[in-house]
């Protein structure tokens, strides 16, 4: 039956390759089999068609996004900048882009964007940055209707703004959610115009709360995964009950699924004054505001890190008229607990103007309350002084005696104080962040009268130093290590 001199081992060996491969297949087609059946019980199934053409399971996700869609616009931008030859670069701004033909003169640069429905007679969410400075701004539904769209109302702060089409009283909106209910890890998707591509959905997960990310004193984003592009600006981030909980702001070129939005918590009372007014009205304490850290914490002898500490308090402002004072901690504002130097400025910016409020501070390891009355937020505008040329202390440091002149620029009462003018690279002062033209207020809780008196304190303190450093920015602490 078989050959022999080895062939016949061979044709034994073919024979037990064979019934053994037969063997392994129907272990995989039995495990393949289960194992498909477990992923379909525990993950959502994406709509499929079987090899009999009958539809399969539906994903949760085509529903919903089937009935969201409608309430999502594209937005399109016309600007006009002045450019010479050559052009110039122009910034992708949060998701914001525009394609910029290399020609002299006044340029219309047209942008893309988003943007949701939020009444059914045509008021539109979106961020402030895709219609800033806008010459046209068109609106396209989901159903290919266009319309032009009149800016309503837009804060710079946020990053928000309100436009309104005509297009009757019929038009499908989203439903507002509690952007405070959304927790880690919960799904989302995100609607928008990518790259002008036109609507698209996408889906992950909220993968972080209360980020900062330097876009502006509100700053408290969402981050998700939900794949975020250039022109998802001003879209909504829905939850998995079809609710609003986010209105997707920004993008981080150098990550991947790192995709930020403005908490619809934060627009919910500014949408009313945008509609209104045009504009936000805020509170303004008149205070310089920081995060405790572990290290200032132990330098102030604190017990922790909650609560906002106070830099410093603008002449003549609410703080000041309530007796708050620098070095101040902040643990409490209108009868809710401040949990940190971030959450409080959004706190008092809801605040209505002239409300007089009670603020909880501690001072000197003491608790007591005082009254404020809070102010209107208004514009400032500030200037730097021209410093001289850098020479080297101890700390990496430069300083002069602070003038009157400087002192006045700075909102400073008198002209106590130092003025840095020069920092060494890599030193002490560099790394604590300070800088040219800021000013050294106190060492070590301390008040500095002059050049003279800020050495000889440096000298007798220790190896840390606790400054009270302001520039145009305002006032904070920072740790100096030697």
């Amino acid at each position: 039956m078989f050959e022999k001199n080895g062939n016949n081992r061979f044709g034994i060996t073919t024979i037990a390759v064979v019934a053994f491969a037969f063997f392994v297949v129907g272990l995989f087609t039995s495990a393949g089999f289960t194992g498909t059946a477990q992923v379909k019980a525990e993950a959502p199934a994406a709509q499929s068609v079987s090899s009999a053409g009958r539809q399969g399971p539906e994903s949760p996700f085509s529903s919903l996004a089937a009935k969201l869609t409608p309430s999502v616009v594209n937005i399109t931008v016309s600007k006009v900048e002045k450019t010479g030859f050559g052009g110039g670069d122009i910034p992708w701004p949060f998701g914001e882009f525009f394609n910029q033909p290399n020609i002299p003169g006044n340029q219309i640069l047209r942008g893309k964007g988003s943007g949701v429905l939020i009444s059914s007679d045509g008021y539109i969410l979106t961020n402030n940055h895709v219609v800033e400075g806008a010459k046209e701004v068109q609106v396209t539904l989901n159903d290919k209707a266009e319309y032009q769209a009149k800016v309503i109302g837009r804060d710079a702060l946020t990053d928000l703004a309100i436009l309104k089409i005509k297009a009757g009283d019929n038009l499908p909106y989203a439903t507002i959610g509690d952007s405070g209910q959304a927790n880690v890890g919960d799904w989302v998707l995100a609607i928008g115009n990518p790259f002008g591509l036109g609507t698209t959905v996408t889906s992950g997960i909220v993968s972080a709360k209360g980020r900062v990310i330097g876009a502006g004193p509100y700053d408290d984003f969402i981050q998700t995964d939900a794949a975020i592009n250039p022109g998802n600006s001003g879209g909504p981030l829905f939850n998995m009950k079809g609710e609003v909980i986010g209105i997707n702001t920004a993008i981080m070129e150098s990550g991947h699924g790192l995709g930020f939005a403005i908490p619809i918590n934060t627009a919910k009372p500014l949408i009313p004054q945008l509609e209104s007014k045009g504009e936000v009205t805020r509170g303004y304490l008149g205070a310089s505001i920081q995060t405790i850290t572990p290290e200032l914490s132990k330098a102030l002898g604190l017990k922790g890190t909650e609560g906002a500490l106070v830099a410093g308090v603008v002449p003549g402002g609410a703080a000041e008229k309530a007796g708050i004072k620098a070095g101040d901690v902040i643990v409490a504002f209108d009868g809710k607990k401040v949990q940190s130097g971030q959450a409080l400025p959004a706190m008092v910016a809801a605040t209505p103007v002239g409300r007089d409020v009670s603020v909880t501070i501690i001072r000197d390891g003491r608790e007591k309350s005082v009254s404020a009355v809070i102010a209107k937020l208004d514009a400032r505008e500030n200037s730097r002084e021209e410093t001289a040329e850098p020479a080297q202390g101890k700390l990496g440091l430069a300083i002069r005696d602070l003038d009157p002149q400087t002192a006045r620029k700075l909102g400073l009462k008198d002209d106590h104080g130092v003025l840095v003018v020069g920092v060494q690279p890599g030193s002490p002062a560099q790394l604590a962040a300070i800088q040219d033209h800021d000013v050294i207020l106190e060492v070590n809780r301390q008040s500095v009268e002059s050049a003279k008196d800020f050495k000889d304190k440096v000298a007798q303190a220790g190896d840390s130093l606790l400054l009270l450093v302001k520039n145009d920015q305002g006032q904070r602490y920072t740790i100096v290590s030697r």
